[in-house]
């Protein structure tokens, strides 16, 4: 069961695509670091957004389709 006072920045989370999730993610952990509990659950967004940005990350690679076969 989700913690209600952490779904909604959840929620909103998840729509946010890669870099902007991870800039996220990295700006919450410094303030995490070096004020420590700050704002009540942010080790659990923390842990929620780290989370989604694995679950967003993707193989960026370009798939290089196979040749045609010749005649």
């Amino acid at each position: 069961m989700p913690n209600p006072l952490t779904y909604g920045v959840l929620n909103w989370a998840r729509k946010l695509r890669y870099p902007t999730l991870f800039k996220l993610a990295a700006a919450l952990f410094v303030v995490d670091v070096f004020l420590p509990d700050p704002v009540l659950f942010v080790d659990e967004l923390l842990f929620g957004l780290a989370t989604l940005l694995l679950a967003n990350w993707k193989n960026r690679k370009d798939v290089v389709p196979p040749p045609l076969p010749h005649d």
